[in-house]
């Protein structure tokens, strides 16, 4: 246990509640005393957390220190990350990923060798949210996890950094990565290459068998920004899925792809809106004169964002024939 001393005499009000047999006054004692936003009961929280008898009045003790960065803090959520109790060790792991400071993230960096995968696991998201630069090779380590929320954690930190000497092993794992989510997680990362190195693993991701994996896949393409996407994403605008149709149409219009006019006027008859709207945008990026038509014969449409759509497309191609 810490050293627990204060002169405040609110905390000092606070001691017979805060060692009460009973666990419900020992967990309203907490809060009283989180509430008084003293550091000096820092102590008095993270023991509550550590040692303390009862799961409820420890799942306390860690949402209260979510606001808290000093160094015994950190450690102390850390290690409650492998309490016995799924309660504590979610709300710990929740309470880490509010840190905002790069020393925090020093601490917590070591524990993403933890033997336990949840603790791996929540100890990479935490370092996600911080962009710490040192997380960079712990997470493509991470990539190799047995446990597919590690990966998925880890793919995160990648892809938030920027770190373009992941995106090899990001495509190696968009193909190969059994789990559908951390597939789908890979497929977004590569939305950092600045060439198209990815391309090959990007066009494969279109006719992955999950619906979601295709959907980023169609949605990245677009932001990698190669023409030589445009191809596939024109294939993709056929997809069972109308999420997937959507994002490819969206990409087409952000590539500026010329060669989709057809395929996208062919969807300003879709049953869903929100595909027709998408398709009347792209047709506005295009910028050619050629889709006039087939926008103004869509501008009697029965939903007023579809014309809206439509009608910013029209003012676009006008305004780009001038």
């Amino acid at each position: 246990m810490t050293d627990r001393t204060t002169d405040n005499p609110d905390i000092l009000a606070l001691l017979p509640r805060l060692d009460a047999t009973d666990a419900g006054v020992r967990r309203i004692a907490l809060i009283e005393l989180a509430d008084l936003e003293d550091p000096d009961g820092l102590p008095w929280l993270t023991d509550a957390l550590l040692v303390d008898a009862a799961d409820e009045v420890r799942a306390e003790a860690a949402r209260l220190l979510e606001a808290w960065e000093e160094p015994e803090v950190v450690q102390a959520l850390c290690a409650a990350r492998a309490d016995a109790a799924e309660p504590v060790r979610l709300a710990a792991a929740q309470s880490l990923s509010e840190l905002k400071s790069l020393e925090a993230g020093q601490l917590i960096l070591p524990w993403v060798k933890h033997a336990d995968a949840f603790v791996r696991a929540s100890a990479l998201r935490a370092l996600r949210e911080l962009r710490l630069e040192d997380a960079a090779d712990p997470a493509l380590l991470a990539l190799a996890d047995d446990d597919a929320a590690v990966r998925r954690e880890a793919v995160g930190i990648l892809g938030w950094l920027k770190h373009q000497p992941a995106l090899l092993a990001l495509a190696a794992l968009a193909e190969a990565e059994p789990d559908t989510e951390v597939r789908r997680a890979a497929i977004g990362a590569l939305g950092l290459a600045r060439d198209n190195s990815v391309l090959p693993a990007l066009v494969a991701a279109l006719t992955d068998q999950a619906w979601q994996v295709r959907e980023e896949a169609a949605t990245t393409l677009g932001k990698v920004g190669q023409d030589q996407a445009g191809p596939a994403l024109v294939d993709a605008l056929a997809d069972d899925f109308w999420q997937v149709r959507l994002r490819a149409a969206r990409s087409l219009g952000r590539l500026r792809y010329a060669a989709a006019l057809d395929a996208l006027g062919g969807l300003l008859g879709h049953g869903i809106a929100n595909l027709r709207k998408e398709a009347a945008l792209a047709l506005g990026e295009l910028g050619q004169a050629r889709a006039l038509p087939v926008l103004q014969a869509a501008d009697a449409d029965s939903d007023p964002e579809v014309r809206k759509a439509v009608r910013i497309a029209l003012a676009q191609l006008r305004g780009a024939a001038r």
